[in-house]
């Protein structure tokens, strides 16, 4: 009967901390839908903190219960019961009440979405193939014209011996919703003797797409290749089949095609280059990375890309995206190689990260003086018996927010400023609340996007503290708001003269560059133009 009764106690406590942890996963979700959605700002106000917290606690109660009622706390080994023992199926209840609890101290991973991204145009695969026909040519040229193996006795027949390689038909095109086709003439000259030659030509089509490989990086492979060899002309009185067959043994097409990859001027290396960290200013750095696979459409290839940035080569977290960004595909053929987009919540993650990293704490050289401000501020007279520079440090005191509407880029900045007087040793005397919303220029240089304060459409200022008595707005306007409007943007400025690299793969610049800003994102059209190791650029129109 005693037992009875202590099951039925046990059982109970197990049902009743089962419906808590039920309520707790509700309420969990709930709060990770208005944290989606954009409802609250949770995790920056800090109660996904204080849920934390709630949880710990709740885990704490629960694991004190199941100790008091003998439940093992670890797995295997298992730890002996303790006397008296209890049903095994309401402390496997409990205990998986208690795995519930622990799997909610998990941070939630919130569906990764794209934040930018690009399409590679059909005219920008022709320019692809334009700028890697030279390339394939050499590359065929140092395979087929290798001299040929040694005759296996004096009295054997020379070998074919390739004398000539020419490309002359070198083209990528668009397959929808598959990949890309590459098709490749070659033709060939051939000699077997100082007086007998022939002219063959080896085409090649193969079909290639951009995967995605399990390291994250995008690498091209070839899904299938149909080489073919002909005899085009010769001067051989031979049999142009059997002839034909004996080059196919030379030429080995069948590893062309095991590498045909290797004939565009855009192997694998220079895409794992696309996912590279770039810096932005010595302590904070850019990284864009792959979400999958490219998809094909007939406006061209599609590629999403998630930003990443780093603080002193540690990833922080930025404000979750309350809208899932998709790249915005042109209405018709678009006679740019390349689109970038990137959207609004591109650009408050930059500057959110500058802030973390402390780019965006600046001083603001002033002209004035303890002695010039005693005139207005009696009581500076008191606080400093020599003139000293007035100067001021101003830093952030909430994330940066930026808007994008047609035409139109800002940046809103939310600072604190501290006022104050002397160079080595900083005496503060007054701190003021600066909101600053200034229009953004945007521009591109080779493969850098230069981002800069173009002006400043509204400055609000706030007294937060003062060791010098109360100051009308007015005054505070009337004495600082001149060095704020200058040098404010001069100083952010300072930070962003190196631009921002945009995603890109070596030796690839971009020209002809043409920036719109629309609501909530911002395109880039540009051509691609390929680096000339001379030094010259080579052009393609």
């Amino acid at each position: 009967m005693t037992f009875d009764k202590m099951d039925e106690g046990v059982n109970k406590m197990c049902t009743e901390k089962k419906e808590e942890a039920e309520e707790v996963v509700e309420e969990k979700e709930e709060r990770e839908e208005e944290m989606i959605s954009g409802k609250q700002g949770w995790e920056e106000d800090g109660t996904y903190q204080s849920w934390q917290h709630f949880l710990k606690g709740a885990v704490k109660d629960l694991a004190h219960d199941l100790g008091c009622c003998g439940c093992p706390l670890h797995l295997p080994p298992p730890l002996p019961l303790l006397s008296p023992p209890r049903p095994p199926g309401a402390c496997m209840a409990m205990l998986r009440t208690l795995s519930i609890l622990l799997s909610l101290l998990i941070p939630a991973h919130t569906t990764r979405s794209p934040d930018c991204g690009g399409i590679l145009t059909p005219s920008g695969l022709r320019y692809l193939a334009e700028v890697s026909k030279p390339h394939a040519e050499s590359v065929l040229r140092r395979d087929l014209m290798a001299p040929p193996a040694p005759a296996p006795s004096p009295a054997s027949p020379s070998r074919n011996q390739i004398i000539s390689v020419k490309v002359d038909k070198f083209s990528l095109t668009l397959i929808p919703d598959t990949g890309m086709r590459l098709s490749i003439k070659v033709d060939l000259g051939i000699t077997s003797a100082p007086s007998a030659t022939k002219e063959m030509r080896l085409s090649i089509l193969a079909d290639l797409h951009v995967d995605m490989n399990p390291e994250g990086n995008l690498e091209l492979v070839t899904s299938d290749c149909k080489p073919t060899l002909e005899e085009v002309q010769s001067t051989e009185e031979t049999d142009s089949r059997s002839s034909g067959s004996d080059m196919d043994k030379q030429i080995n097409v069948e590893k062309i095609c095991l590498e045909v990859f290797k004939l565009l001027l855009l192997p694998n290396e220079r895409l794992m280059s696309l996912a590279a960290p770039f810096p932005i200013t010595p302590s904070c750095q850019v990284q864009y990375l792959p979400l999958a696979a490219p998809m094909y459409s007939e406006q061209g290839i599609i590629i999403s890309l998630q930003t990443t940035f780093q603080v002193a080569g540690t990833v922080i977290p930025l404000p979750v995206s309350p809208v899932p960004f998709s790249m915005p595909e042109p209405a018709r053929s678009s006679p740019s190689h390349l689109i970038l987009a990137f959207s609004k919540h591109f650009y408050t993650s930059l500057f959110s990260a500058l802030e973390e990293s402390g780019a965006l704490n600046v001083s603001l050289p002033s002209s004035l003086t303890t002695a010039t401000l005693a005139e207005r501020i009696t009581q500076m007279g008191s606080l400093f018996q020599e003139d000293l520079p007035v100067v001021l440090q101003a830093v952030t005191r909430s994330s940066p927010h930026v808007v994008l509407e047609e035409d139109k880029a800002i940046v809103k900045l939310f600072l604190t400023a501290q006022i104050g007087a002397g160079s080595a040793l900083f005496q503060s005397f007054l701190s003021v609340n600066v909101d600053v919303t200034a229009r953004l220029h945007l521009s591109v240089a080779d493969t850098r996007m230069i981002i800069s304060v173009a002006a400043i459409e509204d400055i609000e200022l706030s007294l937060a503290t003062s060791d010098v008595g109360p100051i009308l707005a007015a005054l505070l306007e009337e004495l600082f708001l001149p060095t704020i409007r200058e040098e404010v943007p001069a100083q952010i400025n300072k930070v962003l003269r190196q631009g921002v690299f945009l995603p890109h793969i070596a030796s690839f610049t971009y020209t002809d560059v043409n920036i719109t800003i629309h609501k909530d994102y911002v395109l880039i059209p540009c051509n691609l133009q390929l680096e000339a190791r001379t030094g010259q650029a080579s052009t393609w129109e």
